[in-house]
């Protein structure tokens, strides 16, 4: 894509929104806006109050290489905005942790169904996003974070210190020196099966950290090992994300561990993605 010099915001939009639809990405006209709006420093509803403004000069060059990186490259989106919106905040998100998803808010949801006061851990926080998501909507709880990567930590220190909210963050390879004394532990686990490494889109594949993404052969190496773990645990609530397909193998893992209340949660999609065990 070539500056269109005087180009209006709606010429813009449309030669962007050609260029990245080319590249393979399932919603590009939402990225056009979402490029540009960022680009112009205003919000997206502004784009369509004066579709004739024009995009030039340095705003203009910064639009063609936003789209450049989206078209050909197949940087997500939320990488190149620099942030993703979770539930009701927003969060600082880069290439050293997932972009957060629509999905893992159920795991909140099952958070603010806990008893006042209760602690939890989410486990593999990353950018922080249902830690520190469910501790803004439910102050009461005693919420800590932890995560095996110390750069993933290092976003979710920053998100933390920025919403100024009241989430411990610690390093650990699943609950591996965090105690017992939890009530509830959550988790987004890596779960996509190296088999399927080739399936994902480029997005996926090539820019978000695989130490997230992906768990041995069947996907299901790390959700086994934080099963066993919180076994161990005090916890009465497990509840774990999973991949399309890998409800029925986790929720037996879940039920074998001593959870014998168990169900799966569907998301909007349909799947079952988060399975729950209570005991």
């Amino acid at each position: 894509m070539s500056v269109l010099r005087g180009a209006s915001v709606r010429d813009a939009l449309d030669s962007a929104g050609v260029a990245i639809a080319a590249s393979g990405s399932e919603s590009p006209r939402l990225d056009a806006e979402l490029l540009l709006a960022h680009a112009l420093g205003v919000d997206r509803t502004a784009l369509y109050a004066d579709p004739r403004r024009e995009v030039v000069g340095a705003q203009a060059r910064s639009f063609q290489d936003l789209v450049r990186r989206r078209s050909a490259g197949r940087e997500p989106v939320a990488y190149l905005l620099g942030r993703k919106g979770f539930r009701h905040i927003e969060l600082e998100v880069d290439a050293r942790v997932l972009v957060p998803r629509p999905e893992t808010e159920l795991l909140v949801e099952l958070g603010l169904e806990l008893a006042p006061g209760a602690r939890v851990l989410d486990v593999g926080t990353g950018s922080g996003a249902v830690a520190l998501a469910l501790k803004q909507e439910r102050p009461d709880l005693d919420v800590t974070g932890s995560d095996v990567s110390e750069t993933a930590l290092d976003v979710a220190r920053a998100n933390r210190n920025r919403l100024g909210l009241d989430v411990e963050l610690v390093c650990a390879d699943l609950l591996d020196g965090v105690g017992a004394r939890w009530d509830a532990i959550l988790s987004n686990p890596p779960y996509v099966a190296e088999r399927d490494r080739a399936r994902l889109p480029r997005d996926v594949r090539v820019h978000e950290p695989a130490l997230a993404l992906f768990a041995g052969r069947d996907g299901l190496n790390v959700i086994r090992r934080l099963v066993a773990a919180a076994e161990q645990t005090d916890a009465a609530l497990l509840a774990i994300e999973v991949g399309e397909g890998q409800s029925a193998a986790a929720s037996a893992l879940v039920q074998e561990a001593g959870f014998g209340s168990v169900e799966s949660r569907r998301d909007l999609a349909g799947i079952e993605r988060v399975v729950v065990g209570r005991r």
